[in-house]
Parts: structure tokens; C-alpha cells; sequence
């Protein structure tokens, strides 16, 4: 995955470290509660490359609403694209995601997810802080926007600190997929084929 430090990126980490914190309790435990499941299936020695990341998926399709972050990426495109176009990107998009959260979380491989704090933007906008612990001392911290009410909450973005900047993997997506959509008259067959290629290529680096 390309890694660009873009001025939207800046502005959204800027914007949530300057709200005031306020706990959310039943937030946090979500965060704490699943985020801890995903990692678990991920560290699960007893599983095969296959049979993990078939954990890891159908623990993200509950964690994480795929749809609403495959509509937020593509912005005023989402309403543009035939249904049979939306939906062939929707699937491009999910195996995609799905690929770029297993190996960055698989890289910092740690023995649990600790809640640090919460930030409400709003009743149902919530940012939870929290960080890896590691063995080897290289924690890393790890935001999670969570939307929804407690019985209904998902995540709908995830940040990561890569290279020692905290990157908002669906904004910096957001930025990438629209760019090229611009370029080509908002074909979807551009941005599917685009999106199948940097899928098969983490595939590939993991392999390797």
C-alpha cells in the first residue's frame, strides 16, 4: 500500500487530537472486546495462513461496515455508479480492505489491545485511542472511529501509526480512489481493475 502523507490526513489526525476527551465507556469496551478477538485469530498458532484469514474476514464483516466505508472512498461516485457497477466495486473494495488490515495488524503482531481513552465527536461519532503492547517494546497505536448507538456500533475507519505517522487508512483511500476516478471519467472498470491489482500484490508480498 502506498503510503502518502497528505494535508487531509494532517487535518483529520489535528482535528480529533484537539477535541476534549471524554470517556465512553461502552465504546471503549467494543474496541476492547473485539479488537482483541481480531488480534487473537490473528496470533492463533493452531490456525493455517487460510483458515486465519478466514477468521480475520468474518470477524472484520462483523467489526467493520464494509458498505459504508466503500461508499465513503469513492464519495460523489457512490451515487453515480450503476448497481451492478457499485456492487462489483463493493467486492473489489471489502477483499481489498480486508488484505490491507490483515497485513499491517499482522506486522505488529502483540499480546493485546488496550483501550487508552475516547474522544465523542458526537451521540454516535466516537474515536477510541488504543494501543498494541508488544514483547519487544514496539507498541503501536491504533485509532478506531466507531458510529452506531451501544447493541449497533462499527467501525468505520481504522489509523495506524506506519513509519511514525498516524495514517487514516480509509481517507488516505479516499484520496487515491477519487484522483483516479477524476483522471478517468469516473469509470469503475479503472478503478475495480486498480483496486484487483493492489490487492493481488499484498497477496504477493505476503506470500513472499
Amino acid at each position: 500500500m502506498k503510503r502518502f502523507i497528505l494535508p487531509a490526513i494532517l487535518a483529520a489526525t489535528l482535528a480529533v487530537s484537539a477535541l476534549p476527551a471524554f470517556a465512553d465507556a461502552k465504546t471503549e469496551a467494543y474496541v476492547q472486546k473485539n479488537a482483541n478477538e481480531v488480534l487473537a485469530t490473528l496470533n492463533n498458532p493452531d490456525l493455517s495462513a487460510i483458515e486465519r484469514t478466514e477468521k480475520f474476514s468474518d470477524y472484520m464483516d462483523e467489526f467493520a461496515d464494509f458498505g459504508a466505508i466503500s461508499n465513503f472512498v469513492i464519495g460523489k461516485y457512490s451515487r453515480r455508479f450503476s448497481q451492478a457497477d457499485l456492487t462489483r466495486y463493493r467486492t473489489a473494495f471489502r477483499n481489498y480492505a480486508m488484505a490491507v488490515y490483515e497485513n499491517e495488524l499482522d506486522a505488529y503482531r502483540g499480546e493485546a489491545v488496550t483501550v487508552k481513552n475516547s474522544v465523542d465527536r458526537s451521540a454516535t461519532d466516537s474515536i477510541v485511542n488504543t494501543v498494541i503492547k508488544r514483547r519487544d517494546g514496539r507498541d503501536m497505536d491504533v485509532r478506531w472511529r466507531v458510529h452506531g448507538e451501544e447493541g449497533n456500533y462499527q467501525v468505520v475507519d481504522v489509523a495506524l501509526n506506519l513509519d511514525g505517522n498516524l495514517i487514516w487508512l480509509a481517507i488516505e483511500q479516499r484520496a487515491q480512489f477519487i484522483a483516479l476516478l477524476d483522471q478517468n471519467n469516473g469509470s469503475a472498470d479503472v478503478l475495480i481493475s486498480k483496486i484487483n491489482a493492489m490487492t493481488a500484490d499484498l497477496k504477493s508480498r505476503k506470500r513472499s
